[in-house]
């Protein structure tokens, strides 16, 4: 059962929609829309702050001060598009009660797109499928390509440091971001970073905030960098007999001097669900399937693709799709149509299963086929089925370990602390780019010693004194540590 919110006094509500006016939401179906992401947990907050300006943000974190101050606190949670997948944006429960979620949709403007220094400046509520739009209209180009990039805001990718396929190649959402400002947990407003390409002068508090999940401050404005957009882009999709021998190709493709944009996987199980979007049937039980692209000047976009598909020829592929590249309508559909098999997959998991615990571990590249084959073992003792995919070019592994009936959820749960503990064992990560939030606080010992965990509480301890920005979220609490 959902543990029911704690109510705000009639005062306090009062007092916010006095300051606040029209911004404050408190109508159920404005709450109701942000007591939920993409974790299926449910936390219905107690008020809304839609946002629209610096100062408003401002005014919530100092007003939680204030009142912390005088033994009345409440939780500011601040909230892009409710997309993360680990419980970021939700409201706590405890000693902060539920809280007031801060909405930074609304702060959607893209600011400046300077082509001279290619930079853009903006607002944390930018889309950030808008952002590549309006950089590619003037011939640059935003790399990091999270799955939800049609839906998810700029200021939620860098709360969590969001990837996507793209950071084989270019890296995840820290490195594009130069500079930005931010509301501190005191209401304090910090400028950090710079606007050019190098700056080493003092810590660099950006990457600090960067990735923090909301917990260090309130990302109000950010300059990114850009690139000159690639001319051309290409894609090869293979098919091996097993994962091993796709890994196996996978890492000759890296090693024989090629750096694609992208290197995806989907493991038999996926390709049993999407097999039927691909334009040719899969043989075999243990089938797997790689999507690799490329981009840059077209005619070298043309020797990777013809090099990296002899290479998955070599190593035993057992079906490759004619390489599809841009340039063409019928380049472009083809290329597409790959990457239509890949983007189904989550949704089709979904659809297919009563209970969906997606995680998002990653792992050593060389340790990538180890992991998945240590898999049955998991699904054997749990009894529960895990579809894998993934970045195979960084490791990051999508397990979504899932069954067919709600009351399997505690065997589930128990099957992805055990996958957790395999992707350590074998040198990775609890989460390669869904951050923890709520939902893998408790696992955080599992990867984090005592001595870093420390310092760690402290940074926040200094910066947010009276425990009032996004509270409860990424430190496990005393009875997860017990």
């Amino acid at each position: 059962m959902t543990p029911q919110p704690k109510a705000f006094s009639a005062d306090l509500l009062s007092l916010l929609a006095c300051e606040f006016g029209a911004d404050l939401l408190l109508d159920e179906a404005a709450l109701a829309a942000r007591s939920r992401d993409e974790s299926g947990l449910v936390r219905q907050p107690s008020a809304v702050l839609l946002a629209k300006s610096e100062a408003q943000v401002v005014r919530l974190v100092c007003l939680a001060n204030e009142l912390a101050g005088q033994g009345h606190a409440f939780a500011v949670i601040p909230r892009g598009a409710g997309t993360g997948l680990a419980g970021g944006c939700l409201s706590p429960l405890g000693a902060n009660g539920t809280g007031v979620v801060l909405d930074l949709s609304a702060m959607n403007r893209i600011l400046d797109i300077d082509t001279q220094s290619l930079t853009a400046t903006v607002e944390p509520g930018v889309l950030t499928g808008d952002l590549r739009a309006a950089a590619k209209a003037k011939g640059l180009f935003y790399p990091p390509d999270p799955a939800s990039l049609a839906t998810s805001t700029i200021g939620g990718n860098a709360a969590t440091n969001a990837g996507g396929p793209a950071c084989v190649k270019y890296g995840t959402t820290r490195d594009y971001v130069l500079g930005l400002r931010a509301v501190l947990p005191t209401g304090e407003v910090l400028r950090a970073g710079v606007n050019t390409r190098k700056g080493v002068v003092g810590y660099d508090l950006t990457r600090l905030l960067v990735g923090s999940e909301g917990t260090l401050g309130v990302i109000t404005e950010l300059t990114l960098k850009l690139l000159p957009h690639p001319k051309a882009a290409g894609c090869v999709a293979a098919v091996f007999a097993d994962l091993g021998a796709a890994m196996r190709a996978i890492i000759a493709v890296m090693t024989r001097g090629h750096l694609p944009s992208a290197m995806e996987f989907l493991d038999a199980r996926c390709l049993g669900l999407v097999g039927d979007l691909l334009p040719f049937a899969v043989q075999g039980d243990e089938s797997a399937l790689v999507l690799i692209e490329a981009d840059g000047d077209p005619d070298q976009v043309r020797r990777e693709i013809d090099g990296i598909a002899a290479i998955c020829r070599e190593l035993g592929a057992t079906n490759i799709l004619p390489p599809a590249t841009t340039g063409t309508k019928e380049g472009e559909a083809g290329r597409e149509a790959i990457w239509t098999v890949r983007r189904s997959v989550s949704t089709r998991i979904h659809e297919a299963c009563a209970v969906y615990i997606p995680e998002d571990i990653a792992v050593p590249i060389g340790t990538i086929a180890e992991m998945v084959a240590a898999l049955p073992g998991v699904e054997a003792r749990h009894g529960c089925a895990i579809f894998a995919f993934g970045h195979a070019g960084d490791g990051n592994i999508h397990l979504n370990l899932t069954a067919q009936d709600e009351a399997l959820r505690p065997r589930v749960e128990a099957a992805a602390v055990d996958c957790v503990r395999l992707a350590l064992a074998l040198g990775g990560t609890i989460s390669g780019e869904h951050g923890i939030g709520l939902v893998k606080r408790g696992l955080l010992p599992l990867e984090i010693e005592p001595v870093s965990l420390r310092v760690q509480r402290g940074i926040k301890a200094l910066l947010d004194p009276q425990n009032v920005l996004n509270p409860g979220k990424i430190f496990p609490s005393e009875e997860e540590e017990a």
